[in-house]
């Protein structure tokens, strides 16, 4: 494995700063502690930095020692999750309800580590702007930075993110060019039929029995509309009606989620769930309301920058420890929206299986949005180091 031994130096610093971010978690929009100290630390390193795209952004801007009119981002995200933690070390979380179970925190510092050690050598042709996004988990960060001038305010030519995975050994990466995080889409039907007596049901209309024969039908778009060789997921992950077991309710809601690869068989989905919602409602007396909401796109890797980028990991942690057949994930990554505007690639690094976390974590097990997670700080300078090379190589390619 090859480091950057300065990088590797200053481990215990960057962890430091890890930790105080994950005791002190912050949501959505709400990351202003964490872009504090973001901003501090780029600008004590003599990084330029802008600040307020997508309400709490962070940008920071890495000049080369030459210009060749080339220019890159590198993006970490800064958010927490509204859940509670359950480790007890020193670290873990300070604020009841909030917790870095994604690993963010991590994410955060070792785009840190990359960005110090670039501003420090700037042995490089180009620009490097280190992009440190918001609102990652289900609100859409990376859009509002996009919508608030990102690309245009800081003109790059690609566009490169990373992210934790537990289960992965540490020392090892997976990279596949296409898709490696699937679409995120909620729905939710409001059936209305005319509630009853329990005993008398044919003096009603009943949103039950629509709600399940609705459910039951939305399986027949994975099994018999969809192309077999397209992943996709279909799930009613709610029913909720009544009140009393003799009654028959007035209404009925359904609500669920569904993953995608690509934005066709998204479309596909959508138009069938529509149809058979108005049909089988009708059909069964019922009125009823389809919303249907896309929140992140597919994560797609262009093939040229996820060649790249493997060409890069290969030479840090050779050949054996990088997957260029991972499978990939039906979780969603708002990391799409940058990789819909600019080439790019979304790499994976292992987190291990959780044998890295102090003593007083928890029973669970160290996987992502769980209460026992924590990330492994032995990844900060190997990520760091691909952060910095990835920058580095990359600018030095003639333009395609």
């Amino acid at each position: 494995m090859k480091l950057a031994e300065p990088i590797v130096g200053w481990k215990s610093e960057i962890a430091a700063i890890r930790r105080d971010i994950h005791a002190h978690p912050e949501l959505a929009y709400e990351e202003v502690r964490t872009a504090d100290i973001v901003a501090s630390k780029l600008e004590s390193w003599g990084i330029p930095v802008h600040r307020g795209l997508g309400v709490t952004g962070v940008v920071g801007t890495i000049q080369g020692k030459t210009q060749n009119g080339r220019a890159l981002g590198l993006r970490a995200d800064m958010d927490a999750l509204p859940m509670q933690e359950l480790n007890a070390f020193e670290h873990a979380s300070k604020h009841p309800g909030k917790m870095h179970a994604c690993g963010h925190d991590g994410h955060t510092a070792m785009l840190l580590a990359a960005a110090r050690y670039l501003a420090e050598h700037r042995d490089f042709d180009g620009t490097v702007y280190v992009i440190f996004q918001p609102a990652e988990e289900g609100f859409s960060g990376a859009k509002a930075m996009i919508d608030d001038g990102l690309f245009t305010l800081f003109p790059m030519d690609a566009v490169f993110g990373m992210h934790n995975w537990p289960g992965m050994d540490a020392g090892t990466f997976g990279v596949i060019a296409g898709p490696v995080m699937a679409s995120s889409n909620t729905f939710e039907i409001r059936l209305e039929g005319k509630g009853a007596h329990g005993a008398m049901p044919h003096l009603g209309v009943d949103p039950v029995m629509a709600a399940v024969q609705l459910a039951q039908s939305f399986q027949t778009i994975i099994s018999r509309d969809r192309d077999p060789l397209d992943p996709a997921v279909l799930s009613v992950t709610q029913i909720h009606s009544g009140s009393a077991d003799n009654v028959i309710p007035n209404d009925a809601v359904l609500r669920g989620t569904v993953r995608t690869f690509s934005d066709q068989t998204l479309d596909l989905i959508e138009k069938r769930m529509g149809e058979i919602t108005e049909y089988t409602s009708r059909a069964l007396n019922c009125t009823a309301e389809f919303n249907f909401i896309r929140k992140y796109p597919p994560t797609v890797n262009h093939p040229r920058e996820a060649a790249f980028c493997a060409q890069v990991l290969k030479q840090i942690v050779g050949d054996n420890q990088v997957d260029e057949t991972v499978r990939p994930s039906m979780g969603a990554e708002d990391f799409a929206f940058m990789l819909k505007e600019k080439p790019g690639c979304y790499v994976w690094i292992g987190n291990g299986q959780g044998e890295h976390r102090s003593a007083g974590h928890g029973l669970g097990p160290c996987t992502l949005h769980n209460g026992n997670y924590d990330f492994n700080d032995e990844l900060i300078p190997l990520g760091a180091t691909y952060w910095a090379e990835l920058a580095k190589q990359w600018l030095a390619e003639p333009p395609a």
